[in-house]
């Protein structure tokens, strides 16, 4: 199997692809130090500074926290996703989170939160997230 040349954008948005994955859903082991900068910068209302900050909220979030993508975009060294935080304490999160990428690391992020609306509570009747609201049950 010979080798995919990715462009840099490409490449940036498979590593945070795989960066959110190990991190929030598998819980991998040496996960943070492996995809983010030792010097990674947080400007998150919501998270502690740097990395040992991550690190602190993902390890204090219930066993049953996931995180699901679906765009991404990508120019140069910065990627968006747009994605949604379930299993936390309170409503599901609908996020984009906004990376900047430095040697194949996440090195910066900011961020834009809002609650998932409900069926009822959407004012145009359509979910901010995917095609369905909430999350689908996995049976």
């Amino acid at each position: 199997m010979s080798s995919v040349d990715l462009t840099v954008p490409e490449n940036n948005k498979s590593i945070v692809r795989e960066a959110f994955e190990a991190v929030f859903n598998k819980r991998e082991p040496g996960a943070f130090e492996k995809y983010w900068s030792a010097d990674y910068i947080q400007h998150s209302a919501h998270i502690p500074p740097g990395r040992q900050g991550l690190q602190s909220l993902v390890a204090a979030l219930p066993p049953e926290a996931r995180y699901e993508s679906s765009i991404m975009m990508a120019e140069g060294d910065m990627v968006m996703v747009h994605g949604r935080y379930y299993g936390i304490p309170g409503p599901n999160w609908i996020v984009v989170d906004i990376i900047r990428m430095e040697n194949g690391k996440l090195a910066e992020h900011w961020d834009v939160i809002q609650d998932e609306a409900t069926e009822a509570s959407s004012k145009s009747g359509l979910p901010m997230f995917g095609d369905h609201f909430g999350v689908k049950p996995i049976f």
